[in-house]
C-alpha cells in the first residue's frame, strides 16, 4: 500500500509547545511503553502494524524534514515542498516524486492521509479499503466519509442528495451549526480529508490544472503553481467516485482543548498538583518544576519558546495572539539529534547541543560567526578542515570564522554546549559540504 501523509502547517493554535519547525505533529504528548511519541510517530506506526509492507512518503515543507528523520529515521520517503501552495500542489508535487523518484506505476493506487488526526487501527484498515478499492473498482476517486459525532461547524460535511433522480454526494463546507444539524439528520457525512486514486489520474489533474506533471518542473517552479486545494480542485468536481465510511475514533487535535482530551497523562514533566486542582493538563518542558493550586478546567504549557496559562474553552483563541509573539525558536529536532538554545545576548548565543550514537553534523562552514565546542557528556570526533580528532568531557574545540566543520558522536552519544559569536548571527548563515571520511 503506497500512503503520502501531508505534514504542514505550523500549529500556532498550540502555542508554545508547536512552531514552524515543531508543528503539532511532532509533540510526544502520547503514551507508549516507558517512551513519549508523537501524533507522526503513532500514525507511522498504526500504518505498519495494519500493514507491514506499507510504503510512506511524507509531503512536507523543508524545514521540518530534520524533524521527521530524527523521529522516523532516513529510510522514510519524502516529498520536499519548496513553499506553502496548499493541498493541491502537494499531493500533485507529491504525486510525481511517487511515479518518478520512486518508480510507482500510474497505474498503482495511493492514498493520501492527513498526518494529525487521532485515531485507531481500525481507522487504516478503513484506509485499506479505499486502496483496494481505488486499485480495483471503476472509480476516479474514491473518499473518506468519517460518521459525525456532533454538529461541528469546522468539518465540511459530504452530504447525500438526489440529482435528476439519481443519488449522489454533495460537499459543503463549515456551514453553521444549525445546517450541521440538518445534514447529519439527513445522513451526511465529515469530509476527513483522505482521498485514495490511481497515481495517473492525479498526474492527469496536474498536467491539466497546473500546466505540467513532470516532477522536476513542479519542483523548480512550485513557488508559482495555483494555490488551491485539493478539495476544492479535484474532489467537490469529481462526479465518478465512492464514499468509504468510517465509524470509530477519529479527532481533529488541533487545539489545547482537544489535544488534552487525548492525553492518557495529566502531566509531562516535572509537575505538582494540590488537591483542590481540577480538570487541569500540564506539559512542562523547563527542567524546573511547575506548581499549580486551586485551578480548574485549565491548561498549562511551559517551553523555552514560551508559557501559556488558559482556560481550556478560551485557549481556542489563541491563535491571533500567538502570530503577534515574534520570538526566535529556542528548540529543535534534528536528523543527527537536538540543540536547545540556553542564552541569547548581542554578540553572541549559547547552545546545548546533543547528537544521537553514531550521528554528525553536516560538514559545513559559518562566513559571520566564529563558535567554541565544550564537550560536557559522551565522547566522539571533531573534524576541523579535514582534520580529526577525538574529543571527550573537558575538551574544547575551536571554530575561527569560515573554517568548514563538523562533529560526530561515538557510541554512547555527545553533548556539548555550542557558543556562537559575531556581530551578525543567523541561521542562513551555513554552507554545506560533501564529507568524505
Amino acid at each position: 500500500m503506497n500512503i503520502i501523509l501531508l505534514s504542514g502547517g505550523s500549529g500556532k493554535r498550540l502555542w508554545p509547545l508547536s512552531n514552524d519547525i515543531m508543528s503539532k505533529q511532532f509533540i510526544k504528548i502520547f503514551k507508549n511503553g516507558d517512551r513519549n511519541e508523537s501524533m507522526l510517530q503513532r500514525i507511522y506506526g498504526q500504518i505498519h502494524a495494519v500493514d507491514p509492507e506499507a510504503d510512506v512518503t511524507v509531503a512536507t515543507p523543508k524545514f521540518q524534514i530534520s524533524t521527521i528523520h530524527s523521529q522516523l529515521g532516513t529510510d522514510v520517503g519524502i516529498s520536499v515542498e519548496p513553499c506553502r501552495r496548499d493541498t493541491f500542489a502537494a499531493i500533485s508535487l507529491a504525486s510525481a516524486y511517487l511515479h518518478e523518484v520512486k518508480h510507482v506505476d500510474r497505474d498503482e493506487a495511493v492514498v493520501i492521509c492527513p498526518v494529525d488526526p487521532y485515531v485507531e487501527e481500525e481507522y487504516f484498515r478503513c484506509v485499506r479499503k479505499m486502496y483496494d478499492a481505488a486499485k480495483t473498482g471503476d472509480k476516479n476517486l474514491v473518499l473518506m466519509g468519517i460518521e459525525p459525532t456532533y454538529p461541528s461547524e469546522k468539518y465540511g460535511y459530504i452530504r447525500p442528495v438526489r440529482e435528476n433522480g439519481a443519488e449522489t454526494w454533495k460537499f459543503t463546507e463549515k456551514p453553521s451549526k444549525a445546517e450541521a444539524e440538518r445534514y447529519i439528520a439527513e445522513g451526511a457525512l465529515w469530509n476527513g480529508g483522505v482521498f485514495a486514486y490511481k497515481l495517473g489520474y492525479v498526474l492527469d489533474k496536474a498536467r491539466k490544472m497546473l500546466g505540467t506533471d513532470d516532477y522536476n518542473e513542479l519542483l523548480s517552479g512550485y513557488a508559482d503553481l495555483k494555490k488551491i486545494s485539493f478539495d476544492y480542485a479535484v474532489a467537490e468536481r469529481e462526479t465518478e467516485f465512492e464514499i468509504v465510511k468510517y465509524s470509530g475514533t477519529w479527532k481533529d487535535l488541533g487545539t489545547w482543548n482537544t489535544l488534552t482530551e487525548a492525553m492518557d497523562t495529566q502531566a509531562i514533566g516535572d509537575v505538582r498538583f494540590d488537591d483542590t486542582s481540577r480538570n487541569v493538563h500540564v506539559i512542562n518542558e523547563l527542567g524546573v518544576p511547575v506548581l499549580v493550586m486551586g485551578i480548574e478546567d485549565a491548561v498549562v504549557a511551559a517551553t523555552p519558546d514560551g508559557i501559556l496559562v488558559a482556560d481550556k474553552e478560551q485557549s481556542s483563541y489563541i491563535k491571533p495572539y500567538a502570530e503577534a509573539i515574534k520570538h526566535r525558536i529556542m528548540f529543535a529536532e534534528k536528523s543527527w539529534g537536538s540543540f536547545r538554545v540556553l542564552d541569547v545576548a548581542k554578540e553572541s548565543m549559547t547552545l546545548k547541543v546533543t547528537l544521537n550514537p553514531g550521528h554528525r553534523m553536516n560538514y559545513h562552514s559559518h562566513d559571520h560567526r566564529a563558535e567554541v565546542w565544550n564537550v560536557i557528556a559522551g565522547s566522539g570526533k571533531a573534524i576541523v578542515d579535514g582534520v580529526t580528532r577525538e574529543i571527550f568531557p573537558g575538551d574544547a574545540v575551536d571554530l575561527p570564522v569560515g573554517c568548514r566543520h563538523t562533529v560526530m558522536a561515538g557510541e554512547k552519544g555527545l553533548q556539548l554546549i555550542e557558543i556562537q559569536m559575531g556581530k551578525d548571527i543567523d541561521v542562513e548563515d551555513k554552507i554545506k559540504y560533501e564529507f568524505n571520511e
